[in-house]
């Protein structure tokens, strides 16, 4: 059995950028049959995620690793070659 893809969502209440990112994160890997895990983050929990991420919010990235993927929308190519790269990875 292969472990779930892990990726940090980093995000904000009351975000429907954020909330359009994750529908569509769990629609693309439905799509490709891949099992995932998404830790959904407050950034205005964390000063320095703030400071990070403020206006790039939502901003999905690999676990581990921290690696943004991509931000604002969910972009499909970038997401292919992450899951390319865990999957070539030992």
């Amino acid at each position: 059995m292969t472990a779930p893809v892990r990726f940090t969502l980093y995000s904000r209440s009351w975000c429907h950028l954020c909330e359009d990112m994750l529908e569509a994160l769990r629609a693309a890997m439905a799509r490709r049959g891949v099992a995932y895990e998404v830790d959904v983050v407050d950034v205005d929990a964390d000063p320095a995620l703030v400071a990070r991420y403020d206006e790039l919010v939502p901003v999905l990235a690999t676990v581990p690793g921290d690696r943004e993927i991509c931000h604002y929308i969910l972009d499909e190519e970038a997401l292919a070659a992450c899951l390319a790269a865990v999957r070539a990875s030992p």
